[in-house]
């Protein structure tokens, strides 16, 4: 079993017939992991050099295809402004506007934030971070940013607030760190479909080439 996620063991004997733990066959320097949950959601991982790969969310089997749906992790982010000794940007952000900046401090940017500015008098504006952290939203005409809220867009988590320090509010500017590098990672995937074939193994073609995995109790030993 690859060591790096240790995904649970295989489905019960109730569980219906293409639940339970499949290996990824055949394809040397690559490892790969997909767990169908008798409950309908799936984990999935792959482990390439210093490369790995993790995705969970929903399963279902339709047609002789099993069709796997990406969700976000279930936990939601912690976020932190960034400490004095990592805000390295000294240029104020253009004028006119606020700008937040979300990630992890030399990781890399969080996309999919959704960020609400709040100014002094309580107006609140909203907007999410693209591929580059960023966020960023007219300021109000005689307006000062006073406060800012972070969430992952689309999702149900409460908003984390803080206040912004006067210095960040004087440059339109400020930057949060979120606490995990996983967020930092989009889904290997949204959606991908494997085709189940006669002998019980399930099929995949990305497009670079066939991927077959076959369960555990079909000849794989952990």
């Amino acid at each position: 079993m690859l060591a790096w996620r240790g995904l649970a063991s295989a489905a019960s004997l109730e569980a219906p017939p293409l639940s339970g733990h499949y290996y990824l066959q055949d394809v040397r320097e690559l490892g790969a992991e997909l767990l169908l949950k008798p409950d309908g959601s799936f984990e999935w991982g792959m482990s390439y050099g210093a490369v790995d790969q993790y995705a969970q969310g929903s399963w279902k089997a339709l047609g002789g295809k099993v069709e796997l749906h990406s969700a976000a992790q279930e936990t939601a982010p912690i976020f932190r402004l960034f400490r004095d000794e990592e805000f390295r940007i000294r240029r104020p952000a253009e004028e006119g506007s606020w700008l937040a900046i979300v990630g992890m401090p030399g990781a890399g940017p969080m996309a999919g934030v959704e960020v609400s500015f709040q100014s002094r008098s309580g107006k609140v504006l909203t907007a999410v971070t693209d591929r580059n952290g960023d966020a960023m939203v007219s300021a109000p005409e005689g307006e000062t940013w006073s406060r800012a809220g972070l969430r992952r867009s689309g999702g149900k988590d409460q908003a984390q607030w803080f206040d912004v320090p006067e210095e960040r509010s004087a440059q339109r500017l400020a930057a949060f760190a979120v606490d995990d590098p996983a967020y930092l990672r989009l889904p290997p995937f949204q959606n991908l479909i494997l085709t189940v074939r006669k002998d019980g193994k399930l099929e995949v073609d990305d497009g670079a080439g066939r991927m077959v995995y076959a369960r555990q109790n079909a000849g794989k030993e952990e």
